[in-house]
């Protein structure tokens, strides 16, 4: 199996985190690329750094100011007075100034606001880089998942709770998103998207909300305890053209690996159901009963039976990197994940 990685994406280190009022040191940090890295050494992986991304293929899933934002808002930044040293924004607007008819600010303060969701997701020089890098790899595997070849993007930083034209959660640009629309651009008419990560992959869900080629399926911790706090709930299914191609399994605190296996099988018979000719994983370790940021409880051992749930499928697979921030055990519970993927 490939494993596409690129270096680039070691540049991007986060030092924003603000916690139940405690600014507090980023968990997405270089070293969790570093201990993934090690264990597809390990398991003698294929790593190919993928080719350059064309800018049409982002615009399949990001709109061109959110692109820009990104890439050129850090030098706008960098020109105000006493700023700090990463973006992070101070104002949300709220669903009341869009009622109202709220535009997109001039100034980068505005804008910051506009384009990302929180303060979990500063911006820093380097972040464009490392999120591109990401999001190339995510595309080079979904080429390999088009030729009938499953493959693994070491997608860093994550993508799952970046929306078309926001980021949020240590996510910038949304990796999976990005592989299942290139998918359905080489011919899979029907694609599914399996997020397995501990918080619902709400980016994902809000860009094929309206979709019925795309299914949406998540497996999360239950959002009226965790984040994203707001969307996740099971009653979410899609409106209009997607009304029903998006399912949620929001599980209770302390969930191990019985519930959340049963939870992962559901959403394993839904994608069967719905027939989808390729599939994206959003695989997330922050699942883990060792999880600092922790929700659910699985084992290494519940890792490696989603893993051959999800290889029992036998269909054309990408497996995209999101979350989990167990720097010592993310090899590890990688390693197991596939080896149960593909024994």
């Amino acid at each position: 199996m490939k494993a596409f990685w690129s270096a680039t994406q070691l540049a991007h280190a986060p030092q924003f985190f603000l916690q139940r009022g405690v600014v507090r040191k980023n968990f997405e940090v270089p070293a969790r690329a570093e201990s993934l890295l090690a264990a597809c050494e390990a398991l003698k992986l294929d790593l190919v750094v993928p080719p350059p991304a064309e800018r049409a293929a982002l615009e399949a899933v990001h709109t061109a100011a959110y692109l820009d934002f990104l890439r050129d808002a850090p030098a706008d930044w960098a020109a105000l007075p006493e700023h700090g040293p990463e973006i992070v924004a101070n104002i949300h607007p709220s669903p009341d100034m869009f009622a109202n008819g709220a535009k997109v600010p001039e100034s980068v303060i505005g804008r910051a606001g506009w384009f990302t969701l929180d303060t979990a997701c500063p911006v820093a020089p380097e972040t464009w880089g490392s999120a591109l890098a990401a999001a190339e790899g995510a595309l080079a595997a979904a080429d390999e998942a088009a030729a009938g070849r499953s493959a693994y993007a070491l997608a860093r930083p994550p993508g799952h709770h970046a929306y078309a034209a926001r980021a949020g959660g240590h996510c910038y640009l949304n990796n999976a998103a990005l592989a299942a629309e290139r998918l359905r651009a080489k011919g899979a008419a029907r694609v599914a998207v399996l997020d397995i990560d501990a918080h619902h992959g709400n980016g994902t869900q809000g860009i094929f909300w309206q979709r019925d080629d795309v299914m949406f399926v998540s497996v999360h911790g239950d959002p009226s305890h965790y984040y994203p706090w707001f969307v996740g709930h099971a009653g979410e299914r899609g409106a209009g053209a997607g009304e029903g191609f998006s399912r949620n399994f929001p599980l209770a605190r302390g969930t191990a690996d019985d519930g959340w296996l049963a939870a992962v099988a559901d959403g394993v018979a839904a994608i069967e159901a719905f027939g989808a000719e390729a599939l994206v994983i959003s695989v997330g370790f922050d699942a883990s009963k060792d999880e600092p940021l922790g929700f659910l409880a699985v084992t290494e051992d519940g890792f490696a039976r989603a893993g051959a749930a999800i290889g029992g499928m036998r269909l054309p697979t990408v497996l995209v990197q999101e979350g989990g921030y167990n720097v010592a055990l993310l090899g590890t519970l990688l390693t197991r994940f596939l080896e149960g993927f593909a024994p």
